[in-house]
């Protein structure tokens, strides 16, 4: 029988961690290598979600939001954790990243594309060949979370304009006024429904917190200064921030 050790592989997970002599460099790697397994939990459960759509099980994949949902809340309390670390305790180590950034996070690439925010740009920093270019470029080619959300209305018989249904799924989604005027229809109509609409804005809002609390952190840390691995830190971040996943679901809140 194995042990609680054994089934977790606590040998090997808690063998990843190589700091320096620095105090504060073993709390940035784990918060930072259980930021990468969270990621891979949300992209696990979104794709979970991709085929509950699919199978029109409304009530399951609700479920599965909320479990998005709450990883979510926890990757934004982490940075409360990572807050506790001053300037002069991040310059301690800042050097050992080298070209080592965030900003590389293969995972985190996947999440956006997932939620339908895709560059082309973004394949550029991975090898021709790479496990991460091939996951990514999967990723890429197919529809995000709204399009199956899409497909998911036009199979229940709502009037699901082809704007939105044949769109490029490789290009940003463009706001509907034609989609947004279904989606009041469910709102007044199909509580059911509307709830899950209103779980999709969670996601979005909750995307968009951890973004601009990201943000906040690393100009509590550097302030203005380039980021590690030749990225341009909180100016970069800054770009990030107040753009929505899913434009029709936030236009239509002036209809109410």
């Amino acid at each position: 029988m194995p042990t609680y050790a054994d089934y977790l592989k606590l040998d090997r997970l808690l063998d990843l961690q190589e700091p320096s002599n620095e105090h504060d460099e073993t709390l940035f790697i784990i918060i930072h290598q259980v930021y990468e397994l969270w990621f891979k939990e949300i992209l696990h459960e979104m794709d979970y979600l991709q085929n509950l759509l699919a199978a029109d099980d409304l009530p399951r994949a609700g479920h599965a939001m909320k479990r998005v949902l709450t990883i979510l809340k926890v990757l934004v309390a982490q940075i409360d954790i990572l807050e506790t670390m001053t300037p002069l305790e991040f310059l301690s180590f800042r050097e050992k990243l080298e070209s080592g950034s965030g900003f590389q996070s293969a995972q985190f690439r996947e999440l956006e594309f997932t939620l339908g925010n895709k560059r082309i740009q973004a394949l550029e920093h991975y090898h021709l060949g790479s496990v991460e270019r091939s996951r990514l470029e999967k990723r890429y080619q197919a529809p995000c979370l709204w399009d199956w959300f899409v497909g998911f209305l036009a199979r229940r018989g709502f009037a699901v304009p082809d704007e939105s249904l044949k769109r490029d799924v490789t290009q940003p989604i463009t706001p509907s006024p034609a989609m947004q005027q279904t989606l009041v229809g469910i709102y007044r109509n199909d509580p059911a429904l509307a709830e899950f609409c209103e779980r999709l804005v969670d996601l979005d809002e909750g995307v968009q917190e951890w973004r601009y609390r990201h943000v906040k952190m690393v100009e509590r840390t550097i302030g203005t200064k380039r980021g590690t691995g030749g990225s341009m830190g909180a100016e970069y971040l800054r770009t990030t921030l107040l753009k929505p996943a899913f434009p029709d679901l936030w236009a239509i809140r002036t209809e109410f």
